[in-house]
């Protein structure tokens, strides 16, 4: 794994959460992926599983934006930060405001085996 690879897959990531394409979502993840929405969660396994609970609660089109960027990598592990940003009905005003980072772990193919999302909100 290295950084541009790292960038294209967390682009690939946002597309594949705006599109809800299947085929795009499954694309991320490997076979055997474990994949935490919080890191004291049990995962959800493969990757199959993984599409389905992406899913579950679609968010509205238009009603979010994103940005993530590798912040460090050793190996077949990266972490990546950015921000997640949630709009009102009108979409343009900002609702909620979320920081995240992601705990990956790559496959020789690039595809993520392991993922764990920690991310805290905004408070004004």
């Amino acid at each position: 794994m290295d950084e541009a690879t790292f960038e294209r897959w967390l682009d690939d990531y946002v597309a594949a959460w705006k599109t809800y394409d299947p085929d795009a979502i499954g694309a991320l993840w490997s076979d055997d992926a474990a994949y935490r929405y919080h890191p004291w969660d049990e995962p959800v396994s493969g990757r199959d599983a993984i599409v389905a609970g992406w899913l579950e609660e679609p968010d509205a089109d238009g009603s979010w934006s994103a940005e993530y960027r590798p912040w460090v990598l050793q190996g077949d592990r990266g972490v990546a930060v950015g921000v997640s940003r949630y709009l009102a009905t009108d979409s343009s005003t900002l609702e909620r405001e979320y920081h995240n980072v992601f705990l990956c772990v790559f496959d020789e193919d690039g595809r993520c085996r392991e993922f764990t999302e920690i991310f805290a909100r905004r408070s004004d």
